[in-house]
């Protein structure tokens, strides 16, 4: 598969054309933003890395029952993926009371919800990406009813998936960041990446932070905490 020219790049990651009109490559780099792009910096090795981790999470769901936008991986930093619609809303699954949740509610982190909550969010960088409720989701015409009632169910299935999973590598799934596409016959995959970046993932037994809040909160050990979280994946190898 040839890459052509760059279509589009974000934070984290290139996009490109290929040959193939309705075929992708993503290209992961080692950026790191936090707070709407406000705080930068690199994190060495984080492209490898969310890279294989999303890569491997995404065919675990595929064999779970739920389509992604993956095709394969063709390198450490690159994949080959379908090319969707991005829809325009952040999907925020929660497990446990942390960072924004914690602010908004003015409650402490670390507090075990009874169910998983899932939460949207408009994908706006100019309105700093607000929380929207459905029915606003509907009116802006970013999604229908029917799209927003699966979503909604992936959203759900994708966290008793990757929690069974975590849970094997002694961490705890704190809460994550998913986003959906359309293919072009309108079938609704989940598309972006799952990573330390999307994810918060602390130690089972310590509550260590092995995900990108090392970054947002200049913690110190960010390399060491996203090659950790590697290590454990590839130990307990989800496909």
């Amino acid at each position: 598969m040839e890459k052509q020219q760059l279509l589009y790049e974000g934070k984290a990651k290139k996009v490109y054309a290929t040959d193939d009109p309705e075929l992708l490559i993503v290209s992961y780099k080692d950026d790191a933003t936090a707070f709407n792009g406000v705080k930068r910096g690199t994190i060495a090795g984080k492209g490898v890395i969310n890279n294989k981790m999303s890569n491997r999470l995404m065919r675990m769901l595929e064999n779970a029952g739920i389509p992604t936008h993956l095709v394969r991986e063709l390198s450490d930093r690159e994949t080959l993926v379908r090319q969707v619609e991005i829809i325009p809303l952040e999907v925020i699954v929660r497990n446990i009371s942390a960072g924004s949740f914690s602010q908004r509610y003015g409650v402490g982190e670390g507090i075990e919800f009874e169910y998983p909550t899932v939460e949207y969010s408009y994908k706006n960088d100019a309105l700093g990406d607000p929380l929207i409720t459905g029915d606003a989701a509907m009116a802006l015409r970013l999604a229908t009813r029917s799209e927003l009632a699966l979503i909604r169910q992936y959203a759900l299935r994708i966290d008793h998936e990757l929690t069974k999973f975590w849970q094997k590598c002694g961490v705890t799934l704190v809460d994550f960041k998913l986003e959906f596409g359309r293919l072009t016959d309108g079938t609704i995959v989940l598309a972006d990446e799952i990573s330390p970046d999307t994810c918060r993932l602390w130690d089972s037994a310590t509550g260590e932070k092995l995900d990108k809040d090392r970054f947002r909160r200049d913690l110190g050990g960010v390399e060491e905490a996203y090659r950790e979280i590697m290590r454990r994946l590839e130990a307990n190898d989800p496909v």
